[in-house]
């Protein structure tokens, strides 16, 4: 259900180091794309992650005070700019507005090639518990092929759309494993390396604005949306950052941030 893409056409032309299809743009900030409105208490892990109060990103709650999403949503940005919404089905209004007080890309995290697309967000309090305000358990096993998942967002809901759904979105989509995301069955061959796995539906994708948004299967937490060529398009599945692959890194990460 997570799918990949960029925020800024500036990231666009260095965030990859393939050759761009005639016609595509390489899309690095996620999007909902042929998705449906939910509300926060079916995905209450769900944050919405702020630069200068506009939604930039998604995000999962690890606990009430740490925040997992993708590093190149925190390329260039420092973290008195950034806050965090949760608990709301709107990403403009509602639920808890918190500060982040620190974050942490992962050390080996490379714009180029997406590998190691993971962070960690301290927030400034801690947030209260409830129904619409949960965290998710980390998965330990990379979800298996043709696993059913979902992701959520507030992502743009088509290729090249300059606005973004205020209230929440969410897809289901089958987990595509890395083997085969890189085999001639799809074409982004070598670009899928370790640690990276896909996800698609017919018409259906993560858009610009749902990156470091959660991808969940069987109750936890298996991908981060990372990247990917346009929205929906095909042949092109979004493509994740196996939480499980970094679940040691998370738990590290976490208690020193």
């Amino acid at each position: 259900m997570l799918h990949l893409l960029i925020l800024l056409s500036g990231l666009v032309a260095c965030a990859l180091s393939a050759v761009v299809p005639n016609g595509m743009v390489p899309q690095l900030d996620g999007r909902i794309v042929g998705g449906a409105s939910t509300t926060i208490s079916n995905f209450p892990w769900q944050i919405s992650l702020q630069r200068y109060g506009s939604h930039s990103c998604g995000g999962s709650i690890y606990s009430a005070k740490m925040i997992l999403t993708a590093a190149h949503c925190l390329q260039s940005v420092t973290a008195s700019a950034l806050k965090v919404r949760a608990g709301s089905t709107f990403w403009n209004s509602g639920g808890t507005l918190v500060a982040v007080a620190a974050f942490k890309n992962h050390q080996a995290f490379n714009p180029r090639t997406m590998l190691n697309d993971v962070a960690v967000i301290r927030l400034s309090s801690a947030l209260a518990f409830s129904p619409a305000i949960k965290s998710i358990p980390l998965a330990n096993k990379t979800p298996a092929n043709g696993a059913p998942a979902a992701v959520s967002g507030w992502g743009r809901q088509a290729m090249g759309a300059t606005s973004l759904p205020s209230t929440l979105q969410y897809i289901d989509v089958s987990i595509i494993s890395e083997i085969k995301c890189a085999s001639s069955a799809y074409d982004y061959g070598s670009e899928i390396q370790k640690a990276m796995f896909c996800a698609e539906a017919v018409g259906k994708d993560s858009c610009q604005g749902d990156s470091g948004g959660p991808l969940v299967s069987g109750g936890v937490l298996v991908g981060v949306v990372s990247w990917g060529f346009g929205c929906a398009l095909p042949d092109y599945p979004g493509v994740y950052s196996d939480v499980a692959a970094f679940r040691t890194w998370i738990i590290t990460t976490a208690s020193t941030v």
